[in-house]
């Protein structure tokens, strides 16, 4: 039954929709369609192919996307996708506004490092953790002060 295959495939392209609206890398966008494509072509259902550990043998399925084909098989969802479906809350999606900040980082912030108030951003960046992530493209200090100030704006 290539029940799994045809399930797994409309999540891909699902994910690859809602990374396509973010903005995300349209490497990574691709990949995702090109998995959900490989996937359908694929004769056999892809626990089969699990099991027997040939997942990452099939063009267009590297190591990261057999992980999550692995996830749902034994969970029956994909955390990521389940991520991307979930909207950021409107404050916290307002720190794409700040300076060195994108959507994708505020995401992967939110969802990856459990950051959720403005509290817990002042304390990464003062951490100096937000300068080891690539997709940071600002000055610290230029961060924390904006922080700071929407810290101070929103006490009574």
């Amino acid at each position: 039954m290539k029940e799994n295959n045809q399930q797994l495939a409309t999540l891909f392209r699902s994910m690859a929709d809602l990374l396509s609206a973010q903005r995300a890398n349209p490497y990574r966008v691709r990949a995702y369609r090109r998995a959900a494509d490989a996937l359908l072509a694929i004769e056999e259902d892809v626990a089969t192919l699990v099991e027997r550990q040939g997942l990452e043998e099939v063009d267009g399925i590297g190591a990261d996307l057999a992980k999550k084909i692995e996830e749902f098989l034994e969970t029956g969802t994909i955390r990521a996708y389940e991520e991307l479906k979930t909207p950021l809350p409107a404050e916290v999606k307002s720190w794409a506004s700040l300076p060195g900040l994108s959507e994708s980082l505020v995401t992967y912030l939110y969802f990856r490092l459990g950051i959720r108030t403005l509290d817990d951003l002042d304390q990464i960046t003062r951490s100096h953790l937000l300068r080891t992530l690539p997709s940071f493209s600002g000055s610290e200090e230029r961060l924390l002060q904006a922080v700071q100030e929407r810290i101070h704006a929103r006490e009574p």
